[in-house]
């Protein structure tokens, strides 16, 4: 095509080329400018929008910040006061629990002294007890601090070392004597060897202290034989036919008891009861009861007795009562008739000696009695004694001439 134009039309549509070219350049270029200014405007607010977005942001976050922190001081509040109480207490826990360790401190320092004193006074009264006499002296305290605790009174109640004489002139002096109703009394011993359970407690080994504690089984069962020998109850002649062996301790008791099974009939056998200070008071006071029921029993029996006696006697009061009630009805009845004698007889005629003036003097007259002996009125004293009533005055149907 480029082939059949000629040069003067080339070069003419090559400048209209280069002109349209150019025009199309530089309005692209204008376009571009606008387009760029305009850019630079938007981006320029774009800018100022977003310097505002951030100051707005940053007012908010301030504000949101603000209200926040009122409102998580608000929340907070009551948990802060609920701490600072808690802290509070906590420091006054923490004080009182170092006064109370140091008062702990100090009482276990104490308690460590008195243990200290305590071993060594128990080993010194072990050893006091280990003598016969202290054993004994110590045996018959705990007695009296017994029967005393019950209310029984020296000298009236109860009384120590009585000395006596058996049947059989042997001497003996029990350690205690306990008098109960009607004269009755019960003789206790408190002399109980425990010697060798007191070396049983000190034994390092389980052997040694088997050992020990059925030689203290063996030796209370001999002191109930010699015991049951003396035959306290045949001094006293008020006494039951056993004695009470006072056993101080429980313990000594009833280890011996775990060591022979047969101890307690071995005793009961041979007239020796064995009482701890659990059961002596109980014992002594069953013992009391049952001779006051037997007491009571025979004072039954002499009521019975003296009732029927009292009212045999009463049978002949009440019928001696009728016959005094029926004499007092007839001396009533003899006075009655005798005034009516003396004012229809005797004061006639001395009316009329006083008209022929041998006297002045006025005649008493007698008034007659008008109450009669109250009849019994007792079904028990009605049939035995007689009835009496008051009768007319026999004089008013006698003879004018009798006195």
């Amino acid at each position: 095509m480029l082939g059949g134009m000629d040069f003067p039309t080339l070069a003419v549509v090559l400048v209209c080329l280069a002109s349209g070219g150019a025009v199309g350049w530089y309005a692209a270029r204008v376009r571009s400018a606008t387009e760029l200014a305009r850019l630079e405007a938007t981006l320029a607010a774009a800018r100022a929008g977003e310097s505002r977005l951030e100051q707005s942001l940053r007012t908010l976050n301030y504000e949101a910040t603000a209200q926040s922190q009122e409102a998580v001081a608000r929340a907070v509040a009551p948990l802060h006061e609920t701490l600072h109480r808690y802290e509070q207490r906590v420091n006054e826990l923490e004080r009182d629990r170092v006064d109370a360790y140091a008062e702990l401190r100090a009482q276990v320092r104490a308690m460590s002294t008195v243990s200290g004193e305590l071993r060594t006074e128990t080993k010194q009264l072990v050893a006091a007890l280990r003598a016969p006499q202290v054993r004994g002296r110590w045996g018959e305290h705990q007695l009296r601090r017994i029967v005393e605790a019950a209310g029984m009174l020296e000298h009236c109640d109860f009384a120590e070392q009585v000395t006596a004489a058996t049947t059989d002139q042997r001497v003996v002096r029990p350690d205690l004597v306990v008098r109960l109703h009607g004269g009755r009394c019960v003789v206790v011993d408190a002399k109980v060897p425990f010697e060798a359970y007191l070396t049983a407690m000190e034994a390092r080994d389980e052997h040694g202290r088997d050992t020990h504690l059925d030689a203290h089984a063996r030796h209370l069962r001999a002191h109930i034989d010699a015991l049951a020998a003396k035959a306290y109850w045949a001094a006293f002649d008020q006494s039951p036919e056993f004695v009470v062996l006072f056993v101080p301790a429980d313990p000594f008791l009833d280890v011996a008891v775990q060591r022979d099974p047969t101890l307690l009939e071995h005793a009961f056998a041979r007239n020796v009861v064995l009482a701890t200070p659990a059961t002596l008071v109980a014992l002594l006071r069953t013992v009391a009861y049952t001779w006051r029921q037997e007491v009571l029993a025979s004072n039954a029996v002499a009521v019975h007795t003296l009732a029927r006696e009292l009212h045999g006697r009463l049978c002949t009061l009440g019928e001696h009562v009728g016959r005094l009630g029926s004499a007092l009805g007839g001396a009533v009845t003899a006075y009655n008739r005798a005034v009516g004698s003396l004012e229809a007889r005797v004061l006639v005629s001395a009316r009329k000696l006083a008209e022929l003036g041998v006297s002045d003097e006025e005649l008493a007259t007698p008034a007659q009695v008008e109450l009669a002996p109250r009849q019994p009125q007792a079904p028990e004293l009605s049939e035995l004694a007689p009835k009496w009533t008051t009768t007319t005055p026999e004089w008013t149907t006698r003879s004018p001439n009798t006195l």
